[in-house]
């Protein structure tokens, strides 16, 4: 080779092969990764092959760009192109490829000069020449910035989410003639301006339209305050799944890493959009009960994050969870200890976080009337029995408040909701967790339902009358270390609302009070 410029990014030999590198970026699970696209034009038959794993998507972003060329009115070279993707032992997938691929056929046919070394493309073409949006521009824009990219160019309706990632300047592209044009210095390309996201509270429902009910609302503050997961039990039309639904509108407003974390699962699933390009508010999800265990938690071939990862810093909401297959249920034991979970198939493995609060519902009976007041239930014990046994023991140990929904009277459902607002309600939860944050400053735990056992033993310790009350209910009620340890919990966050140092008999009889319902 002779005529070495730059680095090796371009090079010309005397035989008449042209090599050009230009840099872009793929997705691993939801981490970004740098992909070198080596573009070889040399002398032969005409033909076009991608080479270093791609998937269909990326084989046929041959005819895209071939058709993509040709009609911004540029000609197509007629030699034998090879494109490797490198590193070339790392699956590529998706049609993210396409703009660097037409970058390099572009540059090595004289078109465009050779783009800087710091400069990096992503993108999918039509054939047209337009440049349409990709999943998962968050994670490679903030994978850009960590590699030494500094500009990077993606497409427009991408613009407002890549600028969310620091350390790198995002080009909004819409079309291949405009990206020519900004490589010629015709007329350059505007950087998108980072902006700071704004949260879209309009589409959460008010805990105020709640009529009744107030023990439950009351619950639910701590569960919130705390990060604790959550049991309501009660018959159809008593307000469970209403309340559950509230529950985002009282949760602490997101900070920006935990934007950035949910942004990323939902980005690579194809879920945000160029209206709402970053993910404000705390996620909530709410699975039907016929979803399966690889839904839940994550999976299929491809190794895509699931439910539980798409709840990450929300809520999973899991409305009759009995009717759950057991599996699919199972599957939430480990990550709801972890905080993660790992996805294991024979191709990939892929680690997705899925720290979230659980919030399940569901009626007392098969038939939904047990124990109501009109003795419309006509189940029989063992009936009732079979249909509780459907949730396993292990899995209710890791759920922290089990809460009686009541229906409501008339008296109750005939009136005006005059509840308080879920603003009122979110400033207590906000000020409880101002509390949490300051005691739990450099240890990486976010909330009381986090904390370990040394924690625990720092900041739950009990006094005479806490420990002779928490005595007798650990004899009364059964209880197993786990469920001890979520007692505490939940005592640590009663009295974090009640701006109490110290646990004090009322916030530990609370705490108990949560768990006296028996399945």
């Amino acid at each position: 080779m002779s005529n070495l410029a730059g680095c090796c990014d371009f090079w010309e030999s005397e035989a008449g092969i042209l090599i050009c590198k230009v840099r872009s970026l793929g997705i691993q699970g939801i981490q970004g990764y740098e992909v070198a696209v080596e573009v070889y034009i040399s002398n032969g038959l005409p033909g076009f092959e991608i080479v270093g794993l791609p998937d269909a998507a990326v084989k046929e972003s041959r005819d895209r760009v071939r058709a993509a060329v040709k009609n911004c009115g540029m000609k197509f070279p007629v030699s034998r192109i090879t494109v490797n993707l490198a590193p070339a032992d790392t699956k590529k997938t998706g049609t993210v490829y396409d703009l660097p691929i037409l970058m390099g056929i572009l540059a090595a046919s004289g078109y465009v000069r050779q783009p800087e070394a710091d400069w990096a493309f992503i993108g999918e073409l039509s054939l047209s020449g337009e440049i349409r949006r990709v999943s998962g521009a968050l994670n490679m824009a903030m994978a850009a910035g960590q590699a030494g990219i500094r500009h990077l160019f993606v497409p427009a309706e991408n613009a407002g989410e890549a600028a969310f990632a620091q350390n790198v300047t995002i080009y909004p592209v819409r079309n291949v003639r405009e990206l020519v044009d900004h490589m010629s210095g015709a007329e350059p390309i505007v950087p998108q301006a980072p902006a700071e996201p704004v949260p879209a509270w309009d589409a959460i429902p008010d805990f105020a339209d709640v009529k009744g009910q107030e023990n439950v609302k009351r619950s639910l503050e701590v569960a919130a305050a705390g990060g604790h997961n959550v049991l309501l039990i009660g018959p159809p039309g008593a307000g469970k799944s209403m309340l559950a639904k509230r529950l985002p509108g009282i949760l602490p407003d997101m900070n920006r890493q935990e934007m950035t974390e949910c942004t990323q699962i939902h980005s690579v699933m194809g879920l945000t959009s160029p209206a709402r390009p970053i993910v404000t508010v705390r996620p909530f999800r709410s699975p039907h009960y016929t979803v399966s265990s690889v839904a839940l938690a994550g999976g299929s071939s491809a190794v895509r994050p699931g439910e539980i990862s798409l709840a990450h810093n929300g809520v999973l909401f899991l409305d009759e969870l009995p009717e759950f297959h057991r599996d699919t249920l199972e599957t939430l034991r480990q990550p709801l200890e972890d905080g993660y979970v790992t996805i294991s198939r024979a191709a990939n493995t892929a680690t997705y976080p899925s720290r979230f609060m659980l919030v399940c519902a569901m009626n007392p009976c098969k038939c939904g009337w047990y124990g109501h007041p009109s003795g419309k239930c006509k189940c029989s014990p063992a009936s009732v029995k079979r249909y509780h046994d459907r949730i396993s023991g292990p899995l209710l140990d890791r759920i922290d408040m089990l809460i009686e929904v009541p229906a409501l009277d008339y008296e109750h459902l005939s009136g005006r909701a005059d509840g308080e607002s879920s603003a009122a309600i979110k400033a207590r939860v906000e000020k409880a967790r101002a509390l949490q944050r300051e005691r739990f400053s450099g240890t990486g735990i976010l909330c009381n339902a986090y904390m370990g056992t040394g924690e625990l033993e720092q900041f739950c310790a009990l006094d005479d009358k806490c420990s002779a009350l928490m005595k007798s209910a650990y004899d009364r009620m059964g209880l197993t270390a786990r469920s001890y340890h979520r007692i505490l919990r939940v005592a640590r966050t009663v009295a974090d609302l009640d701006g109490s140092e110290t646990i004090a008999p009322r916030h530990l009889a609370e705490a108990i009070q949560y768990r006296t319902f028996k399945l």
